[in-house]
C-alpha cells in the first residue's frame, strides 16, 4: 500500500484559456511546458472545447489534468491545473477572473466587448496568476490594481481605450486617492501641455 505523497507546491495553475462559442482561442496563457508547441496547445484546446461546450458541469478531468470552466453568452473560460490540484482553488481563480472582467466590462462579458478590451484582460490575468502561482482571488482587488495600472499609463494611450471599459484616468480620481506617481504624472502632463500652447 504505497501511497504517493506529493510535495506541496504554489504552482497550481497550468493554463488560463478563453475561447469563443466556435472553440477558437481568444486568450491563452500556459504556465508550464505540458504543451510546448502551438500545435499541441491548439489540439488540447480543441479537445477541451469538444468535451465541455455541451455540458452544464463545471469540472472535467482530461488528459490527466483538472479543468474547471464556465460559459457566458458566447465565451468559454477555462482554468487548468494538475490532476491532484484542489478544484476549489482552481474554481476560485476562474470566478475571480470572470467577476473581474464582469466589473471591468460593466457586466457585458461577451466576445466583442472582450476583444475591444484585451489589455484589461491581460492585466487582470497577470494580477490573478503569475507563473502558475495564484496571487489574488478577490475581484475587487484585481479591478482596483488594474485601475491603478491604467491610471499610470500616458494620456495618449488612454484616449485610444474603448468606452466600454471603465475609465481609470488619473483626472477622474480625486487628488486624495491618487498615488504620488499619479500626481507627478498628472503634473508633468499639465506642464507639458501648458508649454506646448
Amino acid at each position: 500500500m504505497d501511497t504517493l505523497i506529493l510535495e506541496p507546491s504554489l504552482y497550481t495553475v497550468k493554463a488560463v484559456l478563453i475561447m469563443d462559442n466556435d472553440g477558437e482561442r481568444l486568450y491563452a496563457k500556459y504556465y508550464d511546458d505540458t504543451y510546448p508547441t502551438v500545435k499541441e496547445q491548439k489540439a488540447f484546446e480543441k479537445n477541451i472545447f469538444n468535451k465541455t461546450h455541451r455540458t452544464d458541469s463545471e469540472i472535467a478531468l482530461l488528459e490527466g489534468l483538472t479543468v474547471v470552466y464556465k460559459s457566458n453568452i458566447d465565451l468559454y473560460f477555462y482554468v487548468i491545473g494538475s490532476s491532484h490540484e484542489n478544484e476549489l482553488m482552481l474554481m476560485s481563480v476562474l470566478n475571480c477572473l470572470f467577476d473581474s472582467l464582469s466589473q471591468m466590462l460593466r457586466k457585458n462579458v461577451e466576445k466583442r466587448a472582450l476583444l475591444e478590451n484585451m489589455e484589461g484582460l491581460f492585466l487582470a490575468v497577470d494580477e490573478i496568476v503569475d507563473g502558475g502561482v495564484i496571487l489574488e482571488s478577490d475581484p475587487q482587488q484585481v479591478v482596483h490594481r488594474v485601475a491603478l495600472r491604467e491610471a499610470s499609463k500616458p494620456a495618449v494611450l488612454k484616449s485610444s481605450a474603448s468606452p466600454s471599459l471603465i475609465s481609470f484616468q488619473g483626472d477622474d480620481v480625486p487628488l486624495t486617492e491618487q498615488t504620488v506617481t499619479q500626481v507627478l504624472q498628472s503634473a508633468k502632463e499639465q506642464i507639458k501641455w501648458s508649454l506646448l500652447r
